[in-house]
């Protein structure tokens, strides 16, 4: 089969990481006989330097040609860049929030997983660990208050902000419906996490949830509080199997799902629309400070790469061979300098971005 994939490097670590990606589904497609084409798109920092503007219209038609999109991370120092002294809507991630609205991509998925080999890299104590955890974080991303109205002004002498968060029983449907379906293709739990006690917008929420999940009888359904929710990660976080929530509460509670697990370089995500096509992401930012030095770890890119076999283009056997690749590279001591143990550290070798590429593509198979 041959597939078209569009790819933003993207700034900072973005290009040493896709690169890495790119070379593990080359090596998919050559032991499981598919073809997978390229092309650049630009976006981002790199969009900016190149065009004044961190999106066009070019590179959106480019996306939507594709059958998929990979992409590194965009963005650099917010203290030290010139990026960010443009104003907002001309700054790096104004071209990733344009992206998905212009995809409709609407649904995301950052799975927090516990790797046995990674245990120590854990910040929990091992009797909150227990046998690990293994969740899937479904954030809606295309409504709520990162898209709703905004302004700035002076009212009565007091320069005043205002964000305005919207939903509607539409939007909180479809992301509700694929975050059940989702579960049942896993543990067959969904916890929405909501502030119904105050936001309207969360009362809606909880009873649009209320009335999806009358079509999975299958599925264990709770609703937790995002405060509670963000306690519950760091005191019990095997308890979860399907987190679903808004856009801003899924936004914190998935970085904080992700340091559970020891290193955001180890966590992949997904961003999909009504169809098969999704852009693939790692969850951690650009890391412009170790740019170029060839450390970083492209685990989280490759994993998303294997997401993009799974959800886009329904390669299953093809994706369970990479994530099965990343686990024998782990269980054979290799780590990059992220995730390398505090302590016993004679029993792992440390290894670079590219090289850590290459022995996860010797292991598939």
């Amino acid at each position: 089969m041959e597939f078209q994939v569009g790819v933003i490097a993207g700034d900072g670590i973005g290009p040493e990481v896709v690169a890495e990606a790119q070379k593990v589904l080359n090596k998919v497609g050559e032991v499981f006989g598919h073809r997978f084409h390229y092309e650049a798109i630009l976006m981002g920092g790199c969009s900016i330097d190149a065009t004044g503007v961190p999106l066009t219209d070019e590179a959106i038609a480019a996306a939507k040609a594709s059958d998929a999109v990979l992409m590194g991370s965009i963005g650099g120092n917010t203290q030290t860049s010139p990026w960010y002294q443009l104003p907002p809507q001309l700054r790096p991630e104004a071209g990733l929030l344009k992206l998905r609205k212009s995809l409709n991509l609407f649904a995301n998925l950052r799975p927090a997983y516990l790797y046995e080999e990674l245990k120590e890299a854990c910040p929990l104590r091992d009797n909150i660990i227990g046998d690990g955890f293994d969740m899937m974080i479904m954030r809606e991303l295309t409504g709520g208050l990162y898209f709703g109205e905004r302004k700035t002004e002076e009212v009565d002498g007091v320069m005043t902000a205002v964000d305005t968060l919207t939903y509607n029983e539409n939007e909180i449907r479809r992301i509700a419906k694929r975050g059940f379906d989702i579960a049942m293709k896993r543990r067959k739990k969904v916890t929405s996490v909501d502030k119904a006690n105050v936001l309207d917008s969360s009362r809606l929420w909880r009873k649009v949830v209320e009335e999806v999940a009358k079509d999975y009888p299958e599925v264990t359904y709770e609703h937790m509080l995002v405060d509670n929710c963000a306690m519950q990660l760091v005191k019990n976080p095997g308890q979860f199997d399907v987190i679903l929530t808004e856009n801003m509460f899924g936004d914190i509670l998935s970085d904080e799902a992700s340091m559970v697990t020891g290193s955001i370089g180890m966590l992949s995500s997904a961003s999909l629309n009504d169809t098969k096509f999704g852009l693939y992401e790692p969850s951690g930012g650009s890391a412009p400070d170790i740019a170029g030095k060839g450390i970083a770890n492209p685990i989280a890119t490759i994993l998303s790469a294997a997401m993009m076999l799974r959800y886009s283009f329904d390669l299953d056997k093809e994706a369970d061979a990479v994530e099965e690749a990343v686990r024998q590279v782990l269980k054979d001591g290799y780590r990059t300098i992220d995730i390398m143990p505090q302590k016993d550290k004679e029993t792992v070798t440390q290894v670079g971005t590219a090289k850590m590429g290459d022995f996860i593509c010797e292991r598939i198979k």
